[in-house]
């Protein structure tokens, strides 16, 4: 059985006999190098957790995964992550399916994994539109490197989709700048989610200046006032001692 499925995945390979869904023109399952696809169909996990997989199994088994990650240890062995998402470049889900994955609030892998498909096979604005909402998104999530385990996040891990040109062993097609992509109309200019607070902070900082002058404005009519107070009291007190002289005189 498992010989099967291996034989399986080399004929999807195979772009002599694939007359499937096309991937910015080419077979979806080639999005990944030939050396990181070898090592994906002779690993154990895929032989044995991937058989058979539909969507809603795959979605089963990704539940299960504790990390994201591309190979490790010096024989280059792929994680459950790299397998998984190479099921799904078979799969070719649909996108409705997909973006539950990355909506769901429960499993923090299944949304790592799915942000992973969307940057591999979704068109640049698409891309963007569907990945940014993630960098407010602070999960912790463990990373598999070739040496051991590393902390990083949600929002980490789809910064470094979106800037880097390698995640996860598998070199990511080149992304157009979102500034490029402005220009030409195709995406809205994005607003960071701390540029409200921001905004907010100029606006108090602004209201104080302006209570501060009105303060000052306020003390020195008091001051005057007290002043004329004083010049009052002062020239009633003179006025009475002037009287009082005048009439002692």
């Amino acid at each position: 059985m498992a010989t099967t499925h291996q034989a399986d995945a080399k004929r999807m390979l195979d772009d002599r006999g694939y007359t499937g869904q096309l991937v910015r023109g080419q077979n979806p399952a080639q999005l990944m190098e030939k050396a990181v696809r070898d090592r994906i169909t002779e690993s154990y996990y895929w032989k044995e957790q991937c058989f058979g997989l539909n969507e809603a199994s795959l979605c089963d088994r990704a539940v299960e995964i504790t990390h994201i990650g591309g190979v490790t240890g010096t024989s280059q062995k792929p994680t459950p992550f790299l397998c998984l998402a190479f099921k799904l470049l078979q799969l070719l889900p649909e996108r409705d399916i997909v973006l539950e994955f990355l909506h769901n609030e429960d499993f923090k892998y299944l949304r790592a994994l799915a942000a992973f498909y969307v940057r591999l096979t979704f068109d640049p604005p698409d891309v963007y539109r569907t990945l940014e909402p993630l960098l407010e998104d602070y999960s912790k999530l463990k990373r598999r490197t070739r040496s051991g385990y590393q902390l990083t996040f949600i929002d980490q891990f789809v910064d470094d989709l979106l800037t880097k040109e390698r995640v996860c062993a598998t070199s990511l097609w080149k992304l157009p700048a979102r500034q490029q992509l402005e220009d030409l109309d195709l995406l809205e200019e994005r607003r960071s989610p701390l540029g409200e607070e921001i905004d907010e902070i100029d606006n108090e900082e602004e209201e104080g200046d302006g209570d501060g002058d009105g303060d000052g404005a306020g003390h020195g009519q008091r001051e005057d006032e007290d002043e004329e107070e004083d010049g009052e009291v002062r020239n009633g007190r003179d006025g009475r001692r002037r009287t009082s002289e005048e009439v002692h005189g």
